[in-house]
């Protein structure tokens, strides 16, 4: 789960039947949050848009599904962009010829095998968090393994006093203490440096510096023992019938909104607009926004959000579905990547809660199920 998912469009083919409604009802298939997947070397925490990983994110894991075709809506997309009213004509999913259906299926299935494999194995997967700090009101934080350290890693790689990590705007300044000390950025050894949120490396361990406008720091141990909790990822079948290629509703007042988190943290967003799309015979509407935090760009927003399916098959804080950019205004929105927060996987993050208005009434059998690794 944890980066953005590229997918690529896929044609219409003239007199081709369109994807079936939604069904309703699924049996479970196997799950992964598609944005998180194998291991980005710096998440741009999440997001996932989310994950620092928002996650996935999370913000932060993020493989690339790609298919070389062009991807078509069987309904009319409007001409102009307006704000809130009135909403255009919704979307219906995408009309696919039978190979570009069969690619883009497959390339999920991949995806979704090398998001387990990244669970199970990574040094960077959830289930390798051991410890976060975070600074609140300090803008310094000591790494080292005598007692007394802010983040105390008790083991013989690690000097007594080895780092000291201090918040500088939005970056972070890391200096060694120690005369012995050194720490990793990829594989160059430094004593000093400023850097953006990003991992570094001491001994075994990685020292997820993340921002977030409410800057910690996440220790990830290859060793950790929650690895032999893991049982997999349970998704939803693919199912293309949610999957759709549609124009972005802009909001014209580009408002700043409040985003709460799961460790209380009101995060700032801004709304970038809405995406309207059917659900078999039902209109959904989505907001769509853009975290305002370090490393998160201008094109990175994303949709959090809740169906029918949340606290039932599904995570029941709700999901995250990334979506992305054809040109021209539309984008792909397609919930066989919806994928769950990290904090369904770990405690040691800081997800973002969908809005209330984000709560869908139809059930999104598509994308990650719940697995059920923390109790809730």
């Amino acid at each position: 789960m944890l980066a953005a998912l590229v997918i690529s469009a896929t044609l219409a083919v003239p007199g081709a039947a369109s994807a079936a409604p939604a069904p309703a009802a699924s049996t479970p298939s196997d799950s992964v949050p598609v944005a998180r997947g194998p291991v980005p070397p710096a998440p741009a925490d999440r997001v996932p848009v989310a994950q620092e990983p928002v996650g996935r994110a999370p913000a932060v894991r993020a493989p690339v599904v790609q298919t070389p075709i062009a991807e078509e809506p069987v309904g009319r997309a409007p001409a102009v962009q307006v704000s809130v009213a009135p909403a255009p004509t919704a979307a219906r999913p995408v009309r696919l010829a039978p190979a570009a259906a069969d690619s883009i299926t497959r390339a999920i299935g991949k995806d979704r095998a090398d998001t387990r494999e990244w669970l199970e194995k990574s040094n960077t997967s959830y289930l390798a968090t051991v410890q976060r700090r975070d600074f609140e009101d300090r803008t310094t934080l000591t790494v080292g393994r005598a007692a007394g350290n802010d983040v105390r890693i008790d083991d013989p790689e690690v000097a007594p006093h080895h780092l000291r990590v201090t918040v500088v705007g939005d970056s972070f300044r890391v200096a060694a203490v120690d005369p012995g000390a050194r720490f990793t950025v990829g594989d160059s050894a430094r004593r000093e440096a400023v850097l953006p949120p990003s991992r570094i490396g001491i001994g075994r361990f990685l020292l997820r510096l993340s921002h977030q406008r409410f800057p910690a720091i996440i220790v990830f141990d290859p060793q950790s023992p929650r690895f032999a909790e893991y049982k997999g990822i349970a998704y939803f079948p693919a199912d293309l019938a949610y999957r759709f290629a549609l124009p972005l509703t802009a909001n014209a007042k580009t408002d700043t909104v409040i985003i709460m988190s799961t460790r209380g943290n009101a995060r700032r967003a801004v709304r970038v607009g809405w995406f309207d799309f059917l659900v078999g015979k039902t209109p959904c509407r989505l907001e769509a926004t853009r975290l305002l935090e370090p490393g998160v760009g201008e094109e990175d927003f994303g949709v959090f959000f809740r169906d029918a399916t949340s606290g039932n098959e599904s995570y029941g804080l709700g999901r995250y579905v990334d979506v992305q950019p054809l040109g021209g205004g539309r984008y792909v929105l397609d919930f066989n990547l919806a994928y769950n927060p990290a904090c369904a996987y770990s405690e040691h993050y800081n997800c973002p809660i969908p809005p209330k208005g984000n709560t869908l009434k139809v059930a999104i059998r598509a994308g990650e199920k719940d697995s059920h690794y923390l109790a809730h």
